[in-house]
């Protein structure tokens, strides 16, 4: 693209900016969406690419466009394999998930009154199943994951069937996380913890002793706004025909969630592959268990994490939607409470390379810290 182009979509996006009055009254979601659609709209690009070059550059628009139409001698086209790992020493890391940047632009943040602050009273995670077993566009699909984590931000990332070369380039990426790996062999879970905002006690991974699939539960015990948590994931068993053992996955998951003394609130989240039928085999969850999406009300927005009908990733000739992809909560019986406030999909975004992330949609729950 000729210079002239350049600067004549920066003076559009000049003409887009919002009164300095309007700004103060976004919130850092919103301020972050204008920005990903006007760069989307200048760039000719889609959202999540967008979301990429403005998280690896403050969230500055004109750094964004610059690094977009002027890329570095060096940088890695977007074709080229999944990054790995620099030998020891060397690495270079750009943190996708940090809004503290050189050249002033955390200080203009601040001034518009964007900057996110550590806020005791809310809690946010995320849930997803990233599809790591389809090696289709895995380094697109890696970057628009991160750069979700990137927009939203959350205090916990549950993530299921992520793979070691995934694995290697987010730790790379989101280095304002602590990530704890389910395991490291094939496929595997990982927990993300908020360094600012998560101090771990302790972790631990039990296994599922009759999987033939590699899963287990994985469970890290910490704080959050000096309230004890229980934080659990896993990837229950897959597929119809292996219910059985689904269930009895299940009922482990569900044993450990209350062997957590009862002043720690427990929070397990990830892929059961759950039929609701199910669920009503076993006959339901414990009475002080709860789904969040049933105690939101079962908002319809997000009945169904996996969607045949709208993501196309698999190109299924069938149209399939299930609620794989659940929260379940365990409230502390004192003290401080993490009560749910709202849910949301995530991922609904093609990447430029035509496919979404996943063939999961993501969940991302709000909460309110009472104390």
């Amino acid at each position: 693209m000729e210079v002239g182009s350049v600067a004549q979509g920066l003076e559009q996006e000049e003409q887009l900016q919002p009164s300095e009055e309007e700004k103060r009254k976004e919130t850092v979601e919103e301020s972050r969406r204008r920005l990903c659609y006007e760069f989307a709209s200048i760039s000719s690009t889609d959202v999540a690419v967008a979301q990429g070059f403005l998280a690896e550059n403050g969230w500055d628009m004109q750094r964004a466009l610059n690094s977009y139409f002027e890329p570095p001698l060096d940088e890695q086209p977007a074709t080229d394999p999944m990054p790995q790992p620099p030998p020891p020493g060397t690495e270079t890391f750009v943190d996708l998930t940090d809004d503290s940047t050189d050249n002033g632009v955390a200080a203009a943040v601040g001034e518009a009154g964007l900057k996110p602050q550590e806020d005791d009273s809310t809690f946010s995670l995320i849930t997803w199943n990233i599809d790591g077993l389809d090696l289709k566009n895995i380094p697109e699909r890696a970057r628009g994951v991160c750069s979700y984590l990137a927009l939203y931000s959350p205090d916990v990332v549950f993530l299921q069937e992520v793979i070691l070369p995934v694995f290697n380039y987010i730790q790379k990426r989101a280095v304002s996380y602590t990530i704890i790996p389910g395991n490291t062999d094939g496929y595997f879970t990982a927990i993300m913890l908020k360094k600012s905002r998560v101090s771990i006690i302790k972790h631990e991974i039990i296994p599922f002793p009759t999987t033939s699939m590699m899963r287990n539960l994985l469970a890290v015990h910490a704080t959050v706004s000096g309230n004890e948590l229980c934080l659990m994931t896993s990837h229950l068993e897959s597929t119809k025909g292996h219910s059985e053992e689904r269930l009895n996955q299940l009922k482990l998951v569900l044993a450990k969630m209350m062997e957590v003394p009862e002043s720690t609130a427990v929070i397990f989240g990830g892929d059961t592959n759950l039929r609701d039928k199910e669920l009503a085999k076993i006959g339901g969850l414990p009475d002080n268990i709860l789904d969040i999406w049933e105690f939101l009300g079962k908002p319809e927005h997000c009945h169904y994490t996996w969607d045949t009908s709208q993501n196309t990733n698999l190109a299924a000739r069938y149209k399939c939607q299930l609620r794989f992809d659940r929260l379940f909560l365990r409230a502390a019986s004192a003290g401080g409470q993490i009560i749910p406030r709202s849910l949301d999909l995530i991922g609904l975004e093609k990447l430029d390379c035509g496919r979404f992330p996943s063939d999961h949609w993501g969940l991302f729950c709000n909460f309110d810290v009472v104390l």
